[in-house]
């Protein structure tokens, strides 16, 4: 079977996949990157790992590359494509051969539907990509975000052939319960909060919960790991509002040194809205025993976090606040939480069992037979209700 993934440029999210992809069709599997890595990646330490492996095809880098590119979606059994323009693939297209989208949501949902249906680009770049060949046969979606069922579905379009995926990072392997001792024995609860501080996602609630605790004479530390416009602002908030004590404004760490800060935390906290595409650091969290506390409009969180019993979700601030609270006076719940996150991340949503799922669905679809995961990577999508908490 040969397989050829298309998107913008390799990123470290979708390494793993790739490799466990490589390791089971060889030369058979190729990753093609249309676009070079943008200068503010490479800005924030980001590596070029177009350049470090030997399945990644480079469309952009000459007549000869993209060559290969086009031709590579004629010849391969099946072709996923992402981020990326259709230029390669409009004839396999036209041909209705296997071809999976992969994407997290429909633009019209989170940005507004007046704002995005006056924007021509826009959308003609939605008929190409989704309403053009929607009567194909052979086009599937893999959805890396909850909701995208509700989004297409909605609109007609892939009805019965959306599978769920996302992000499948490389976990690190811990002995479990000694991590989960070392983390009872912090002296006060270890909280921590990864992201760019930015307004969807949300640093505000953090300064609002830091203060709420701190008023009700809670034990905690909260670390915020990242940068960006509203920095400034939540810096100065803290002041205003003497959380110092409770409060660390950490700054941009690199991305091989966040899994420390995690380890050590008892909670983590994601606070980004529906604008969130997936969130990687649910899993990098969940992977590092911590108890994830979460916004339920996350695209990632309905996949990954089961309520009760390896995380918690929350849908408003009292939510939120009741959970961290709930958490931080019962450390049997953080101990709960922190191990069956930890063995759902590296059990359960790995690359591996996403390789091994995906290619059976492949083979299936080939062979014309049924196939049906029940739950994990490439399952069947449906429609998402989020939970009453």
């Amino acid at each position: 079977m040969k397989v050829t993934f298309y998107s913008n440029f390799l990123t470290h999210h979708q390494v793993p996949f790739c490799l466990d992809m490589q390791k089971r069709l060889g030369n058979d599997f190729k990753f093609v990157s249309t676009v070079k890595i943008f200068q503010w990646r490479l800005d924030m330490g980001f590596k070029d790992l177009d350049q470090e492996y030997d399945f990644v095809v480079k469309a952009y880098e000459s007549d000869e590359e993209y060559k290969k590119a086009v031709e590579l979606a004629s010849e391969s059994d099946i072709v996923i494509i992402g981020s990326t323009t259709d230029d390669c693939i409009k004839e396999r297209l036209k041909q209705d051969k296997i071809t999976f989208r992969y994407r997290a949501r429909v633009f019209i949902f989170l940005d507004g539907f007046f704002k995005t249906i006056f924007d021509k680009e826009k959308m003609e770049l939605f008929y190409n990509r989704h309403i053009k060949y929607r009567k194909n046969k052979n086009l599937y979606m893999l959805c890396a975000n909850a909701y995208g069922a509700n989004d297409f579905n909605s609109l007609g379009l892939y009805k019965n052939k959306i599978y769920k995926w996302g992000y499948f990072l490389e976990t690190n392997k811990y002995d479990i319960e000694n991590l989960l001792d070392k983390k009872s024995q912090n002296e006060k609860t270890q909280i921590v909060w990864v992201a760019r501080f930015i307004n969807w996602k949300h640093p505000e609630i953090v300064i609002k919960l830091a203060k709420n605790l701190k008023l009700q004479n809670y034990n905690f530390k909260i670390k915020m790991l990242g940068t960006g416009k509203l920095e400034q602002k939540i810096k100065d908030k803290i002041i205003k509002e003497n959380l110092q004590d409770v409060v660390e404004v950490v700054g941009q760490v690199p991305s091989d040194k966040v899994k420390y800060y995690m380890e050590d935390a008892n909670i983590f906290l994601g606070t980004s809205d529906s604008r969130e595409g997936w969130g990687a650091v649910i899993n990098e969290s969940m992977n590092a025993g911590c108890t994830v506390i979460a916004n339920q409009k996350m695209g990632s969180v309905p996949f990954l976090i089961k309520h009760n019993e390896n995380g918690l979700m929350y849908n408003s601030y009292k939510e939120l606040e009741h959970n961290v609270k709930k958490v931080i006076n019962d450390k049997s719940l953080q101990r709960k939480f922190g191990k069956n996150a930890y063995e759902f991340i590296t059990e359960k949503w790995t690359s591996d069992v996403a390789t091994e799922n995906l290619l059976t669905l492949f083979e299936s679809i080939i062979g014309g037979k049924e196939y049906d995961v029940k739950d994990g990577p490439a399952s069947k999508a449906t429609k998402y209700k989020r939970k009453k908490i």
